[in-house]
């Protein structure tokens, strides 16, 4: 088997994790350096397309439907969002790390298609969170793929997000009839509890990765 090159390497803003990008052959991987194991691989985006689909089979007959992609990775969730919705949709995608960007609109872009340069996208770059906060504009699907779920691995500042505040905020921005779609690692009972004291009707899916 070829052996993993790491292409390019940075730094997530704010802190002192470093993010790496690796290939071997056709396949890429993002990984937190001098952690084991792979954040995100370009062979297994199941989970990611899986976020997305939850969200679009209400959305795919909405006129001007507006949805929150929080967190761009590989550009997976973003590419299946713009599969699932109509021409009439606008997708803001949240991403923090500026080269994540940039590798996807390098090399790693064609792995999901180059959601990107979709007419339909709008880059955010940047803080999901601060997008939350400072927008007015509300949304009829947020959906949030940040760091490791709600147990952050990357940022510390990302637990905003999942706390009782920024769920509460979270639901304020949503259109009625609005969905929230979040990636999580693994269950965790103490968040299910934060959505459902926020107003939430919670339901729990496990899919492979």
């Amino acid at each position: 088997m070829d052996p993993w090159i790491t292409i390019e390497s940075t730094t997530i803003p704010g802190s002192d994790v470093e993010l790496t990008l690796s290939q071997r052959n056709d396949e890429f991987a993002i990984r937190i350096s001098g952690v084991p194991g792979d954040l995100m691989n370009s062979r297994m985006h199941h989970s990611e397309d899986a976020l997305a689909e939850f969200a679009c089979n209400r959305l795919s007959t909405v006129d001007n439907a507006q949805i929150l992609v929080g967190g761009l990775g590989m550009g997976f969730t973003l590419a299946a969002v713009l599969k699932g919705v109509g021409s009439s949709a606008k997708v803001v995608v949240a991403e923090l790390v500026p080269a994540v960007v940039e590798w996807n609109r390098g090399l790693l872009g064609r792995c999901a298609g180059r959601p990107l340069e979709d007419d339909r996208t709008r880059l955010h770059l940047g803080d999901a969170a601060d997008l939350l906060k400072q927008q007015s504009e509300q949304f009829d699907a947020i959906l949030l793929d940040v760091d490791n779920g709600p147990e952050p691995m990357t940022h510390s500042d990302n637990e905003w997000l999942y706390s009782l505040a920024g769920l509460k905020r979270i639901y304020k921005k949503l259109r009625p009839e609005g969905i929230v779609v979040i990636w999580s690692a693994k269950a965790n009972e103490a968040f299910t509890k934060r959505l459902k004291k926020t107003g939430f009707n919670v339901q729990l899916r496990t899919v492979r990765a």
